[in-house]
């Protein structure tokens, strides 16, 4: 797994104007100081963009990827098919022949945008060293993207889970360059049950034996037991315990229950194996640093840290117009925290509710259910 060399292979421009849709890019930019003060010579934003920028740079779109995700939100020039294909292209619910869509990989990553895996200036990667990182640190580097590209006021910036966090972010720190904002199965900060899964996750790695303090790269494949955990623990909040149940049941993985010691292989029943691929996929093509440091900065989200409070952050954001969405069976971010978001913010906003039996991931599988909301007179 090649982690440390992202940023190298990338094409990278001096002026970041629209490039062909669905292809990675990067832009450089120049010195970079995080909120808690760490600081890092020069800063990749990786990037992909879909759609023509108007004149007036009134049609752009920005969409943030969950926890996990990419920049590659949809098709492009290739076939490889994106996490919101369906949502996301021409004649799509945000429609790529109408607006200019750019998907930013988020600060701490490794899809693009400079990470604990990114080279220093001697080549190594930043690994321990990588300071860090909020989900406002990521608004501020998008903000720099968006003045590289052009666009001094977003049509819409929207996301789910993660991306959530970071769309209303956006808002609070840049009212004036948001006309609206999409957060879909995300909350104002996250509780405290949130940060709870999310430390027993972190530990996971940094426990296990190959995390190195986070200097594992030139070591092996590093802590990918650790990682595998924590995904697997994670993959469980992200799912609801009806799915599971109906999905697998207690049904074995081979013709016979898995009984006998506890100490020896006991072979798996089918919800194990259904772990087990979700653990290996994710060690497959993540970066166990990144999966911290972006589990870290979530963990620390609060859209009312230095601004008075949440009723405080988001009361003064009148000029934004707000739309909020919640699955129904969201065991990871519950729909009452959507609500207590909504009731939050200046005027009326009700929540939209996408009806999902599988719990949070509703918000990547099912969002075609906004469609008719989003068309008829937000995305006006």
């Amino acid at each position: 797994m090649d982690f440390g060399t992202a940023s190298q292979r990338l094409t990278r421009t001096d002026a970041a104007g629209p490039g062909r849709d669905g292809v990675l890019r990067t832009l450089r930019t120049g010195p970079f100081r995080f909120e808690t003060g760490g600081s890092l010579p020069f800063l990749d934003v990786g990037y992909e963009t879909w759609g023509r920028l108007d004149a007036d740079a009134s049609n752009a779109v920005l969409l943030h990827h969950a926890l996990t995700g990419d920049t590659h939100v949809a098709r492009g020039e290739g076939a490889e098919p994106g996490w919101w294909d369906g949502f996301v292209g021409p004649g799509r619910t945000i429609d790529t022949d109408r607006f200019f869509v750019v998907a930013a990989n988020m600060v701490g990553g490794c899809y693009g945008t400079t990470g604990p895996s990114s080279p220093d200036p001697d080549g190594r990667p930043w690994g321990s060293r990588f300071p860090f990182t909020t989900v406002r640190d990521s608004v501020r580097a998008e903000a720099r993207l968006a003045d590289a590209l052009g666009i001094d006021r977003w049509h819409t910036v929207l996301g789910g889970s993660l991306g959530g966090a970071r769309a209303l972010e956006w808002a609070a720190e840049y009212p004036d360059r948001v006309a609206r904002c999409v957060v879909v199965a995300a909350t104002a900060a996250s509780s405290a049950e949130q940060i709870a899964f999310a430390r027993i996750q972190t530990e996971a790695i940094r426990l296990d034996p190959d995390f190195a303090g986070g200097d594992y790269y030139a070591a092996g494949p590093g802590p990918v037991a650790g990682l595998g955990l924590a995904r697997r623990l994670a993959h469980i909040t992200y799912r609801s315990e009806p799915e599971l149940d109906v999905r697998f049941g207690r049904s074995p993985q081979g013709s016979e229950l898995p009984l006998g010691s506890a100490t020896f292989d006991r072979g798996r029943y089918q919800v194990e194996s259904y772990l087990d691929h979700q653990a290996s996929k994710l060690v497959g093509r993540f970066d166990a640093n990144s999966y911290l440091a972006l589990t870290e900065a979530l963990m620390s989200h609060d859209v009312g840290r230095g601004r008075g409070g949440v009723r405080s952050a988001l009361g003064r954001l009148a000029g934004v117009r707000f739309m909020v969405a919640a699955v129904d069976s969201d065991r990871l971010y519950w729909p009452e925290q959507s609500e207590r978001l909504a009731r939050s913010l200046p005027g009326r906003t009700a929540v939209r509710y996408i009806t999902s039996p599988i719990g949070h991931d509703g918000f990547l599988t099912d969002i075609g259910q906004l469609d008719a909301e989003l068309r008829d007179g937000f995305l006006d």
